[in-house]
């Protein structure tokens, strides 16, 4: 028993880390997308598929691995070293050899594509290892790729404004460590035998009921969760200019990365509270918060800085605090041999819905400012809520959190 105490903090700690290194590629062309669209004179539109062709491209990725099991077939550590080196080569030409905006998006999209043999791929290495403590142990992964993903900003804040090959090349050499780390990974006494190719497996998966709602809690939470993560440094920089901030720029930069990281320690925190007092209720609870933030959005705007910037470490404190818990709520709800395969489905159709939202924030800003820009992303928290909260009085809730539903 000592032994896998031992081995599953050591799992922990080294997924954890190789998923924060990795997740780095992901939001790596917004943060440098300014410099990058006025080198390339690139619309607005084709700034904003720098981000959404990433959200394409994993989705892409995912449906293809669900659909052909490929998770549930290829070992774990294979599968993550293999896709997050792709996805560094991928980041790393675009510094090399890109000089325009259609071979760039189309290498995001090859970024996104190897992003789903990533994310997905950790969740289960973390449920190989954890019963007990589950959300816990994905809520510290769910951590790390928060932090990493907010860490492009960082290195823009730091020295990468104006130097976008700086951030391209940094996160790519992360990504590549975080690829050679997670091959010392080994697998844990709940990983389930390597399964046969199965087409009925989906059908199964999207026929369950308890998997459905927690999916649809899911939907409700990603419906809101990219499209700030996408625009809040833009808001925040809108914000501080015109609150008359100065430097708002490396300012801005410097509050997005803490804005997007801090949820890391709120996926962390939660996934400790899911554990003890349920899935559905921490869920509901943060859902219920950030939707709350996407209206008091268009009131805190323009305010000084000791206003927005509590406001939105809040916001970003709770945005990110229940996306773990739905991963988990599959994995104890699913058919245990294709867990993997369910991950990957659910997180497939979530990042097909962030790209309507991330690209209806701007919409709404040109027509209403930026004040009420994010108002429409209340519908998912909303829809989340009910979907969670009708989970939990059901049969199936037994399974989740040891019971607490």
């Amino acid at each position: 028993m000592a032994a896998i105490a031992d081995g599953k903090w050591r799992a922990l700690v080294l997924v954890g880390v190789a998923e924060l290194f990795a997740m780095t590629l992901w939001f790596s062309g917004t943060a440098v997308g300014p410099e990058l669209a006025a080198a390339w004179e690139l619309s607005a539109a084709e700034t904003a598929w720098l981000t959404n062709a990433v959200q394409l491209g994993f989705v892409v990725g995912a449906l293809a691995s669900a659909s052909l099991t490929i998770a549930d077939v290829v070992p774990p550590r294979y599968l993550f070293a293999g896709s997050a080196l792709l996805g560094a080569a991928g980041t790393a030409a675009i510094a090399a050899v890109v000089a325009s905006g259609p071979p760039a998006i189309a290498l995001r999209f090859l970024t996104g594509v190897a992003l789903a043999g990533v994310y997905p791929t950790g969740m289960k290495m973390m449920a190989s290892w954890f019963d007990a403590g589950r959300g816990l142990a994905i809520g510290v992964l769910v951590g790390a790729l928060t932090v990493g993903s907010a860490s492009p900003h960082l290195l823009r804040a730091v020295g990468g404004i104006g130097r976008p090959d700086a951030v391209l090349y940094g996160t790519a050499a992360l990504a590549t460590l975080g690829g050679a780390l997670v091959l010392a990974y080994e697998d844990g006494p709940h990983q389930p035998e390597t399964a046969p190719f199965d087409p009925g497996a989906i059908r199964r998966i999207v026929t369950d009921r308890g998997v459905v709602l927690a999916n649809a809690g899911y939907f409700g939470h990603m419906w809101e969760l990219y499209a700030v993560w996408t625009w809040v440094p833009v808001y925040i920089a809108a914000s501080f200019e015109a609150g008359g901030v100065v430097d708002a720029d490396s300012r801005a930069a410097l509050l997005a990365f803490a804005t997007i990281a801090v949820g890391g320690v709120g996926a962390w925190l939660a996934g400790s509270a899911a554990d003890r007092w349920g899935r559905s209720a921490v869920t509901s609870l943060s859902m219920a918060v950030s939707g709350s933030a996407c209206l008091l959005a268009g009131v805190v705007f323009g305010s000084s800085p000791l206003v927005v910037v509590p406001f939105v470490l809040v916001w970003g404190f709770f945005i990110v605090a229940d996306s773990a818990q739905f991963s988990a709520a599959v994995s104890e709800l699913a058919d245990e041999s294709y867990v993997g395969s369910a991950l990957t489905l659910q997180t497939a159709v979530g990042f097909l819905i962030t790209i309507a939202s991330i690209q209806l924030v701007p919409l709404v800003r040109d027509a209403a400012g930026w004040q009420w820009a994010f108002a429409p992303l209340v519908v998912g928290p909303l829809v989340g809520t009910g979907a969670m909260l009708w989970l939990r009085t059901l049969p199936e809730a037994d399974r989740l959190a040891g019971g607490r539903g």
